[in-house]
């Protein structure tokens, strides 16, 4: 290789190199408006507030990311471009993390932003069904056990479900641990009194404010063979026509 092309390549490397700064990172929470403030680039990188304007700094996103956020040239701000969904864009990931890119030019500096984007209780906790269909014999001893479907909810952490409760009721009590739901006789039914019940179960997440979503359990009480027949006797007098009294027996 030329030894000036190699100088060449050499002095832009390093350049580039003393040209890239640490990374500033910012935590906000999601669904903040647009033009919402972020951060003051101009003071965290100890600058005037109009060395941003004069040094034509911008922001540039990494890889394909969305550009989440811009810069408030006449403040120094980093404020809010877009809509940031954190359900949309990490699900269910216990840390939601953006990378974005700020560059200054005259002369060329490059930091890399991370954004942290906090969770905030935005969604309520959902059944996968509007009502629950359980189907129960009516010999169903006290204590047993129906399994329910869990709540689902979008948010994270303590935004998630957190408990569960039952609306009173004769027959059953609940039992709800981490993600595992039951239904407790707590009372024997009785078909012959009561053919279906139906139970109000509701899911109740642990932000503030607290959401919460409800579901209608409905039970049908099967029959069991719990009953012996019965014999109703009706006399009836024919007379002397039929030789006296006869007796009809009926079940």
């Amino acid at each position: 290789m030329d030894l000036k092309i190699f100088l060449s390549w050499s002095c832009v490397s390093f350049f580039l190199l003393r040209a890239a700064h640490g990374d500033m990172s910012y935590s906000f929470p999601e669904e903040m408006k647009r033009g919402s403030v972020i951060g003051n680039i101009a003071k965290d990188l100890g600058l005037q507030t109009g060395a941003l304007s004069t040094r034509r700094a911008r922001i540039d996103t990494e890889e394909s990311d969305k550009r989440y956020c811009d810069i408030n040239l006449a403040q120094g701000e980093l404020i809010v471009a877009e809509r940031i969904d954190r359900e949309g864009l990490c699900g269910r990931k216990a840390s939601c993390i953006l990378k974005q890119e700020l560059v200054l030019e005259n002369p060329l500096e490059l930091h890399r932003i991370t954004l942290h984007i906090q969770d905030i209780n935005d969604n309520s906790p959902e059944f996968n069904e509007k009502m629950i269909s359980l189907e129960i014999q009516e010999s169903s001893v006290k204590g047993a056990r129906f399994a329910i479907d869990e709540a689902h909810d979008a948010d994270v952490g303590q935004n998630a479900v957190q408990q569960y409760s039952l609306e009173k009721n004769d027959n059953f009590i609940l039992a709800a641990n981490g993600n595992t739901v039951e239904l407790v006789l707590d009372k024997e039914i009785d078909r012959e009194n009561q053919k279906e019940i139906n139970l109000l179960l509701t899911a109740i997440d642990g932000g503030s404010p607290r959401r919460s979503g409800t579901v209608i359990i409905h039970v049908t009480v099967l029959d069991a063979n719990d009953n012996a027949p019965v014999f109703s006797q009706l006399v009836l007098n024919c007379g002397s026509s039929c030789g006296g009294t006869v007796t009809q027996t009926h079940i």
